[in-house]
Formats: structure tokens, sequence, C-alpha cells
């Protein structure tokens, strides 16, 4: 598919401890948002069944990045199945041979045609070249991610999350299969917060993101269902 051709959907970031503030959100953005994103935040406060309750039936993406050896992260992935996320993520920092546990999870856990998209975390959009050097990771984000990104296509994981910068040089390397979601999307004019790398919607977009994860300039907007339908509108132009 070529990027001139490619729909990118929104996933809504719910990030927040309380269950009626997502619950609300989730009300808000419905019309507008293909997915609904609940993370560690929301998960470790609030309980899974609430994110059963919040999610209401609507497509999930479950953001809880799971990185630890492969039977436990294996084991977890069994865990969660009950929820039927569309989305679920870990770390590819984690190694081969707890990717390919996750997957074998997957396809053992879920009925045929229900497995989540894997989704490999390369690295957080938080960290720039001089927090990646901190970690002993010297040739930067691109190359890092470039790495990371081939190791989980080559352990059976269906896409990966990525700054929307590295969103074109992933998708001349390892083509168009690979599912590409991406944070740090920020609108025009809105506030980079702790984001280090960032692109408007458009430009993700335009760069080949299937999907783009947007919370707080949507959340914190005085109105998040305006917000939400012109960035999806703004994906759609």
């Amino acid at each position: 598919m070529s990027d001139q051709t490619r729909t990118t959907g929104l996933i809504v970031a719910l990030d927040t401890q309380s269950p009626a503030q997502a619950s609300q959100w989730a009300q808000d953005v419905g019309p507008a948002a293909g997915m609904l994103k609940l993370g560690m935040e929301f998960a470790y406060a609030a309980g899974f069944q609430a994110v059963a309750d919040v999610a209401g039936g609507r497509p999930l993406f479950l953001d809880l990045k799971l990185h630890d050896i492969p039977n436990t992260v294996g084991s977890a992935v069994r865990a969660l199945s009950y929820l039927r996320p569309r989305m679920l993520t870990l770390h590819a920092g984690g190694g081969r041979a707890m990717m390919e546990a996750a997957r074998k999870a997957c396809d053992e856990a879920f009925p045929q045609g229900e497995r989540p998209l894997l989704l490999a975390v390369t690295v957080l959009t938080s960290l720039d070249d001089q927090g990646l050097a901190e970690t002993g990771v010297e040739d930067g984000a691109r190359a890092q991610v470039l790495r990371l990104g081939k190791l989980a296509v080559q352990s059976g994981i269906d896409g990966l999350v990525c700054s929307a910068q590295e969103l074109s040089m992933l998708r001349a390397e390892l083509g168009d299969n690979p599912v590409l979601v991406t944070p740090g999307i920020r609108p025009a004019g809105a506030a980079s917060g702790d984001q280090k790398r960032t692109m408007t919607p458009a430009q993700a977009r335009d760069a080949g993101a299937d999907w783009i994860v947007v919370g707080r300039p949507i959340t914190q907007a005085a109105d998040p269902a305006a917000a939400a339908a012109a960035i999806a509108a703004e994906l759609a132009g």
C-alpha cells in the first residue's frame, strides 16, 4: 500500500486513574476514535475489570508494554486473553525468545480470528539520542529502532510502536506489512509535553503510520469530542 492511499486510524489514549473519567472520555470520543487505549496507569489503579468496563466492547488497544522472561510474558498474555484486546504491546528489548513466547501464547489462547495484533515497542518517544546514550545505546534512536524493529518482525510480531520520525525509515526497510502505531502525535500548536520526537497527525499519516495515538491534546481539550473529530478529519483529508 502506498503512503498516498494509506488509511490511518485514530487511537485515543485514556490516560487517567479514574474509571468515571475514562468512561466519560470514551463516550465523548467514541464517534471519532477507531480504538481506545488503556495502559498501565489505568490498569494498575482501577484493575482489569475496569478496563473491560470502560472499553465496553469497543476496540481496545491494551498498552501494558510486557517485558519479562519468556515464560512469564507468555503466561501474562494468556491471562489477559479474556479482555479480547485488538492490540497488545510488549517491549522488543525483551528479545527474540520473549517475543516468540508472546506470539505462541496469542495463537493458543485466543479463538481463531480474534488474536490481537502484537506490537513491539522499540524506543519510547520520551527518549532521545542523549537519553539512549545514558543506557549504553551509543548509535542513537534511529539505529536502535531499526535494530529492534527487524528483530520483532523476525520473531513473529505483527507491528511496531515507534516515533513518527522513524516511520519513513521503517517503511523503507520493512515494507508495508508491519502495522506501525505512532504515539507522540501533537496537532499543530499543541504543547509537546514529555514527548521528544513528535509530528502532526497529517505528517505521521504521510510518513506511513497505520494508527496514531493521541492523548492529552484530546482529553485535556475544552471539548474532547471536537478535538478528536478534528484530528480524525485531518487524517481523512
